[in-house]
């Protein structure tokens, strides 16, 4: 099997990830997976298609991440990772992931700050005298 490519967003993370057969190897910006992360939800979160579909140590997982924050990061690769397995076997994978939530692009984004206020929806003060 060749390498599949396969591109996650959330946010403002974007998380470009390649997938090849091997031994379950998770490198992340050239670090691994356990560096990257320190938090174990945020493992978590990254490992939950591999869990899902249980392939967890039959994929090396390349990935470039780009922009955002730790948690928007980890969705980013999550979907990636989503994506990419859908790539290699639509049939027995899509259901279960698609089933997961894994496959949907949480399409939420900070909303801007708006001119005469101190935030997104927040108002000064009112001040009736």
């Amino acid at each position: 099997m060749e390498q599949t490519h396969a591109l996650g967003r959330r946010k403002t993370a974007v998380a470009r990830v390649y997938l090849t057969e091997g031994t379950g190897n998770i490198v992340i910006n050239g670090r691994p997976l356990e560096d990257y992360f320190k938090e174990e939800t945020l493992r978590y979160v990254v490992l939950q298609p591999y869990t899902a579909t249980e392939t967890l140590g039959k994929f090396d997982t390349k990935v470039t991440l780009v922009g955002g924050g730790t948690k928007g990061q980890a969705e980013a690769v999550r979907l990636g990772i989503a994506r990419a397995l859908c790539e290699i076997d639509k049939e027995a994978y899509r259901s279960v992931l698609k089933a997961a939530g894994f496959l949907t692009r949480d399409a939420r984004e900070v909303e801007r700050k708006k001119p005469g206020q101190p935030g997104a929806r927040r108002r000064f003060q009112f001040s009736k005298r």
